[in-house]
């Protein structure tokens, strides 16, 4: 796969991953919706990370901002800081098998949402109560399986 298709399809899936967070869906079902955008951006800047990078992450999250109304670079300041993470520790993370890799995104997406909890509280949003972290614990029992997915479309450098 050459580096213009792989770009390509690292572009396509983040803006995929930003239409499946703002499709409508129950709200039984929002409660347990993973962070998609989050889960590409670590996928990519683990396993990809000189064909991804911050910008990866940063445009993404302002495209969440604006879809989902939200103050202005609270997704994308997250996700950068999710995708600084994922790149800093891609080598120790790639080299564990998938169970301790979904521990090491859990961990990643409860700091992504605490950074969301912290604009929220700062800006004067309403903090949902403890459902709101519920979507880590899926995000991170979905690893495995996005690993496989994303590994179709996408070969680790």
């Amino acid at each position: 796969m050459s580096a213009q298709t792989s770009r390509f399809t690292i572009l396509l899936l983040a803006a995929a991953a930003v239409l499946l967070a703002v499709f409508p869906v129950p709200a039984w079902l929002a409660i347990l919706r993973p962070a998609f955008p989050a889960l590409v951006v670590l996928y990519f800047c683990t396993m990809s990370p000189f064909s991804s990078g911050i910008g990866l992450a940063f445009f993404p999250g302002l495209a969440l901002d604006l879809l989902q109304h939200s103050v202005l670079g609270q997704h994308a300041l997250a996700l950068s800081l999710l995708a600084y993470l994922a790149i800093r520790f891609h080598l120790m993370t790639r080299a564990k098998p998938l169970f301790e890799q979904s521990i090491l995104v859990l961990l990643a997406l409860l700091v992504y949402e605490a950074a969301l909890w912290v604009i929220d509280g700062w800006t004067g949003q309403p903090l949902a109560g403890a459902t709101r972290w519920l979507h880590t614990l899926v995000g991170a029992a979905l690893w495995p399986l996005i690993v496989g997915l994303m590994g179709r479309f996408h070969a680790p450098q």
